[in-house]
Protein backbone atom coordinates (compact mmCIF):
# COMPACT_ATOMS: atom_id res chain seq x y z
CA UNK A 1 0.00 0.00 0.00
CA UNK A 2 3.01 2.25 -0.25
CA UNK A 3 3.82 4.91 2.31
CA UNK A 4 0.32 6.32 2.72
CA UNK A 5 -0.70 7.43 6.20
CA UNK A 6 -3.25 5.49 8.26
CA UNK A 7 -5.76 8.30 7.80
CA UNK A 8 -5.78 7.54 4.05
CA UNK A 9 -6.42 3.80 4.45
CA UNK A 10 -10.09 3.83 3.50
CA UNK A 11 -12.46 1.31 1.97
CA UNK A 12 -11.37 2.54 -1.46
CA UNK A 13 -7.69 2.05 -0.64
CA UNK A 14 -8.32 -1.49 0.59
CA UNK A 15 -10.40 -2.20 -2.52
CA UNK A 16 -7.39 -1.26 -4.67
CA UNK A 17 -5.24 -3.61 -2.62
CA UNK A 18 -7.74 -6.47 -2.99
CA UNK A 19 -7.85 -5.92 -6.76
CA UNK A 20 -4.05 -6.13 -6.93
CA UNK A 21 -4.00 -9.35 -4.92
CA UNK A 22 -6.76 -10.87 -7.06
CA UNK A 23 -4.86 -9.93 -10.22
CA UNK A 24 -1.79 -11.68 -8.77
CA UNK A 25 -3.97 -14.82 -8.38
CA UNK A 26 -3.69 -15.01 -4.62
CA UNK A 27 -6.18 -17.39 -3.05
CA UNK A 28 -9.34 -16.03 -1.39
CA UNK A 29 -8.05 -17.15 2.01
CA UNK A 30 -4.74 -15.32 1.51
CA UNK A 31 -6.53 -12.15 0.37
CA UNK A 32 -8.79 -12.23 3.42
CA UNK A 33 -5.81 -12.79 5.75
CA UNK A 34 -3.77 -9.94 4.27
CA UNK A 35 -6.76 -7.61 4.36
CA UNK A 36 -7.25 -8.45 8.03
CA UNK A 37 -3.67 -7.30 8.70
CA UNK A 38 -4.51 -3.90 7.17
CA UNK A 39 -7.60 -3.61 9.37
CA UNK A 40 -5.65 -4.51 12.50
CA UNK A 41 -2.94 -1.95 11.76
CA UNK A 42 -5.52 0.81 11.26
CA UNK A 43 -7.32 -0.20 14.46
CA UNK A 44 -4.04 -0.27 16.42
CA UNK A 45 -3.76 3.53 16.35
CA UNK A 46 -5.45 4.69 19.56
CA UNK A 47 -5.48 7.91 21.59
CA UNK A 48 -4.71 8.42 25.28
CA UNK A 49 -8.17 7.14 26.17
CA UNK A 50 -7.70 3.93 24.20
CA UNK A 51 -10.16 4.98 21.50
CA UNK A 52 -9.42 4.29 17.85
CA UNK A 53 -8.09 7.35 16.07
CA UNK A 54 -9.15 6.16 12.62
CA UNK A 55 -12.38 4.32 13.25
CA UNK A 56 -13.61 2.53 10.14
CA UNK A 57 -16.80 0.79 9.10
CA UNK A 58 -15.48 -1.68 6.58
CA UNK A 59 -17.76 -2.41 3.60
CA UNK A 60 -16.80 -5.87 2.35
CA UNK A 61 -19.07 -5.69 -0.68
CA UNK A 62 -17.52 -2.38 -1.75
CA UNK A 63 -14.01 -3.70 -1.07
CA UNK A 64 -14.71 -6.83 -3.10
CA UNK A 65 -13.47 -9.16 -0.39
CA UNK A 66 -13.80 -12.75 -1.69
CA UNK A 67 -15.75 -15.48 0.06
CA UNK A 68 -13.73 -18.29 1.61
CA UNK A 69 -15.33 -21.70 1.22
CA UNK A 70 -14.14 -23.81 4.17
CA UNK A 71 -14.92 -27.06 2.36
CA UNK A 72 -12.84 -26.09 -0.66
CA UNK A 73 -9.40 -25.09 0.65
CA UNK A 74 -6.81 -24.17 -1.97
CA UNK A 75 -3.92 -26.50 -1.33
CA UNK A 76 -2.01 -26.76 -4.59
CA UNK A 77 0.53 -29.50 -5.04
CA UNK A 78 2.45 -30.83 -8.03
CA UNK A 79 2.30 -34.15 -9.82
CA UNK A 80 5.32 -36.27 -10.68
CA UNK A 81 5.09 -35.07 -14.28
CA UNK A 82 4.86 -31.41 -13.27
CA UNK A 83 7.81 -31.81 -10.92
CA UNK A 84 9.82 -33.30 -13.76
CA UNK A 85 8.95 -30.31 -15.94
CA UNK A 86 10.04 -27.91 -13.18
CA UNK A 87 13.40 -29.63 -12.74
CA UNK A 88 13.99 -29.75 -16.49
CA UNK A 89 13.12 -26.11 -17.15
CA UNK A 90 15.27 -24.33 -14.57
CA UNK A 91 18.97 -23.98 -13.80
CA UNK A 92 20.61 -26.87 -12.00
CA UNK A 93 21.09 -24.71 -8.91
CA UNK A 94 17.36 -24.18 -8.55
CA UNK A 95 16.57 -27.71 -9.66
CA UNK A 96 18.73 -29.03 -6.83
CA UNK A 97 16.86 -26.97 -4.26
CA UNK A 98 13.44 -27.91 -5.65
CA UNK A 99 14.38 -31.60 -5.74
CA UNK A 100 15.60 -31.34 -2.15
CA UNK A 101 12.30 -29.78 -1.02
CA UNK A 102 10.23 -32.41 -2.82
CA UNK A 103 12.41 -35.26 -1.58
CA UNK A 104 12.50 -34.26 2.09
CA UNK A 105 9.34 -32.24 2.73
CA UNK A 106 11.27 -29.51 4.54
CA UNK A 107 9.77 -26.06 4.86
CA UNK A 108 11.60 -23.53 2.70
CA UNK A 109 12.97 -21.68 5.75
CA UNK A 110 14.37 -24.95 7.13
CA UNK A 111 15.99 -25.81 3.80
CA UNK A 112 17.63 -22.40 3.41
CA UNK A 113 19.12 -22.72 6.92
CA UNK A 114 20.73 -26.08 6.19
CA UNK A 115 24.50 -26.45 6.62
CA UNK A 116 26.80 -29.38 5.87
CA UNK A 117 27.23 -30.00 9.60
CA UNK A 118 23.51 -30.80 9.84
CA UNK A 119 23.92 -33.86 7.60
CA UNK A 120 25.38 -37.27 8.35
CA UNK A 121 28.61 -38.19 6.55
CA UNK A 122 26.72 -40.03 3.81
CA UNK A 123 23.98 -37.35 3.65
CA UNK A 124 21.28 -39.92 4.39
CA UNK A 125 20.09 -38.20 7.58
CA UNK A 126 19.73 -34.52 8.36
CA UNK A 127 19.02 -32.73 11.61
CA UNK A 128 16.66 -29.76 11.37
CA UNK A 129 17.89 -27.28 13.97
CA UNK A 130 17.15 -23.81 12.63
CA UNK A 131 15.17 -21.83 10.08
CA UNK A 132 15.65 -18.69 8.00
CA UNK A 133 13.16 -15.83 8.10
CA UNK A 134 13.81 -12.57 6.26
CA UNK A 135 17.46 -13.54 5.87
CA UNK A 136 18.02 -14.16 9.58
CA UNK A 137 18.44 -17.38 11.51
CA UNK A 138 15.76 -18.25 14.02
CA UNK A 139 14.50 -21.27 15.92
CA UNK A 140 12.32 -23.67 13.90
CA UNK A 141 8.57 -23.14 13.71
CA UNK A 142 7.77 -25.34 16.72
CA UNK A 143 9.46 -27.87 19.05
CA UNK A 144 8.28 -30.64 16.70
CA UNK A 145 10.16 -28.97 13.84
CA UNK A 146 13.47 -29.84 15.57
CA UNK A 147 13.82 -33.34 14.18
CA UNK A 148 15.70 -35.87 12.08
CA UNK A 149 14.74 -36.39 8.46
CA UNK A 150 15.84 -39.43 6.46
CA UNK A 151 16.83 -38.85 2.83
CA UNK A 152 16.35 -41.47 0.09
CA UNK A 153 19.66 -42.71 -1.29
CA UNK A 154 19.38 -41.19 -4.82
CA UNK A 155 18.94 -37.71 -3.33
CA UNK A 156 21.66 -38.36 -0.74
CA UNK A 157 24.08 -39.11 -3.59
CA UNK A 158 23.24 -35.78 -5.25
CA UNK A 159 23.74 -33.99 -1.93
CA UNK A 160 27.15 -35.56 -1.42
CA UNK A 161 28.17 -34.33 -4.85
CA UNK A 162 26.72 -30.87 -4.21
CA UNK A 163 28.23 -30.30 -0.77
CA UNK A 164 31.84 -31.18 -1.53
CA UNK A 165 33.86 -28.73 0.58
CA UNK A 166 31.15 -26.06 0.45
CA UNK A 167 31.22 -23.93 3.65
CA UNK A 168 28.25 -22.25 5.31
CA UNK A 169 24.71 -22.54 4.02
CA UNK A 170 24.16 -25.18 1.36
CA UNK A 171 21.63 -23.12 -0.58
CA UNK A 172 23.19 -19.68 -0.50
CA UNK A 173 23.82 -16.65 -2.67
CA UNK A 174 27.30 -15.95 -4.04
CA UNK A 175 27.92 -13.75 -0.99
CA UNK A 176 27.36 -16.75 1.28
CA UNK A 177 24.20 -15.28 2.75
CA UNK A 178 20.99 -17.35 2.71
CA UNK A 179 18.89 -17.10 -0.41
CA UNK A 180 15.86 -14.82 -0.18
CA UNK A 181 12.57 -16.70 -0.37
CA UNK A 182 11.20 -14.22 -2.91
CA UNK A 183 14.06 -15.10 -5.27
CA UNK A 184 13.30 -18.79 -4.88
CA UNK A 185 9.62 -18.08 -5.62
CA UNK A 186 10.64 -16.08 -8.66
CA UNK A 187 12.75 -18.97 -9.98
CA UNK A 188 9.88 -21.39 -9.43
CA UNK A 189 7.32 -19.22 -11.21
CA UNK A 190 9.76 -18.72 -14.09
CA UNK A 191 9.19 -22.42 -14.89
CA UNK A 192 5.57 -21.60 -15.68
CA UNK A 193 4.17 -23.41 -12.65
CA UNK A 194 2.15 -20.98 -10.55
CA UNK A 195 2.36 -22.85 -7.27
CA UNK A 196 3.98 -21.98 -3.97
CA UNK A 197 7.01 -23.65 -2.45
CA UNK A 198 4.73 -25.48 0.00
CA UNK A 199 3.56 -27.56 -2.97
CA UNK A 200 6.80 -29.55 -2.72
CA UNK A 201 6.07 -30.32 0.93
CA UNK A 202 2.59 -31.56 0.02
CA UNK A 203 4.11 -33.69 -2.74
CA UNK A 204 6.36 -35.38 -0.19
CA UNK A 205 3.44 -36.00 2.18
CA UNK A 206 1.45 -37.60 -0.66
CA UNK A 207 4.43 -39.76 -1.67
CA UNK A 208 4.84 -41.05 1.86
CA UNK A 209 1.14 -41.82 2.26
CA UNK A 210 0.97 -43.65 -1.07
CA UNK A 211 3.83 -45.83 0.18
CA UNK A 212 1.83 -46.50 3.38
CA UNK A 213 4.57 -45.13 5.62
CA UNK A 214 3.43 -45.23 9.28
CA UNK A 215 1.73 -41.98 10.21
CA UNK A 216 3.96 -41.46 13.24
CA UNK A 217 7.00 -41.54 10.98
CA UNK A 218 5.41 -39.12 8.50
CA UNK A 219 4.76 -36.70 11.36
CA UNK A 220 8.38 -37.00 12.49
CA UNK A 221 9.82 -36.33 9.03
CA UNK A 222 7.44 -33.43 8.29
CA UNK A 223 7.71 -31.91 11.77
CA UNK A 224 3.98 -32.08 12.47
CA UNK A 225 2.66 -31.73 15.98
CA UNK A 226 1.56 -34.63 18.15
CA UNK A 227 -2.23 -34.55 18.47
CA UNK A 228 -3.16 -37.61 20.52
CA UNK A 229 -1.83 -39.42 23.56
CA UNK A 230 -0.78 -42.26 21.25
CA UNK A 231 1.39 -39.80 19.35
CA UNK A 232 3.22 -38.94 22.55
CA UNK A 233 3.64 -42.61 23.44
CA UNK A 234 5.13 -43.20 19.98
CA UNK A 235 7.83 -40.56 20.53
CA UNK A 236 11.51 -41.36 20.34
CA UNK A 237 11.46 -42.75 16.80
CA UNK A 238 14.77 -40.98 16.20
CA UNK A 239 16.64 -43.90 17.82
CA UNK A 240 15.24 -46.50 15.39
CA UNK A 241 17.42 -45.51 12.45
CA UNK A 242 17.43 -48.90 10.69
CA UNK A 243 13.63 -49.02 10.76
CA UNK A 244 13.38 -45.45 9.51
CA UNK A 245 15.84 -46.14 6.70
CA UNK A 246 13.85 -49.16 5.59
CA UNK A 247 10.70 -47.08 5.24
CA UNK A 248 12.59 -44.19 3.65
CA UNK A 249 13.97 -46.36 0.85
CA UNK A 250 10.67 -48.16 0.44
CA UNK A 251 8.88 -44.84 -0.13
CA UNK A 252 11.63 -43.47 -2.37
CA UNK A 253 11.42 -40.02 -3.89
CA UNK A 254 8.37 -40.36 -6.11
CA UNK A 255 10.20 -38.66 -9.00
CA UNK A 256 13.39 -39.21 -11.04
CA UNK A 257 16.50 -37.10 -10.50
CA UNK A 258 17.12 -36.44 -14.16
CA UNK A 259 19.78 -33.94 -15.20
CA UNK A 260 21.14 -33.07 -11.76
CA UNK A 261 24.65 -34.41 -12.30
CA UNK A 262 27.25 -31.65 -12.28
CA UNK A 263 25.20 -29.66 -9.79
CA UNK A 264 28.24 -28.79 -7.66
CA UNK A 265 30.18 -27.19 -10.50
CA UNK A 266 27.32 -24.97 -11.60
CA UNK A 267 26.52 -23.91 -8.04
CA UNK A 268 30.09 -22.72 -7.50
CA UNK A 269 29.87 -20.36 -10.46
CA UNK A 270 26.37 -19.07 -9.76
CA UNK A 271 25.89 -15.37 -9.11
CA UNK A 272 22.46 -15.34 -7.54
CA UNK A 273 21.94 -12.15 -5.57
CA UNK A 274 21.00 -12.28 -1.90
CA UNK A 275 18.27 -9.68 -2.25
Amino acid sequence: MGDRSLSDVSNAAVRDLVEKMAAAELSPKTIVNYTLVVKLVVASAVDAEGEQIYSRKWNHDFIGLPMVEPNKPRRPTVTEAELGEILASTRKRWAGLFAFLAGTGLRIGEALALKAEDLSDDCSVLNVQRSIWHGQEQAPKSPNAVRVVDIPNPLAQILRQYIGDKPGYLFAAKSGRPLQQRNVHRALHATGKKVGLHAFRRFRAETLRRARVPEDLIKLWLGHSKQTMTDFYAGGLEKYEAWRREWCERAGLGFPLIGLLGLQNEAKGDSVKAS
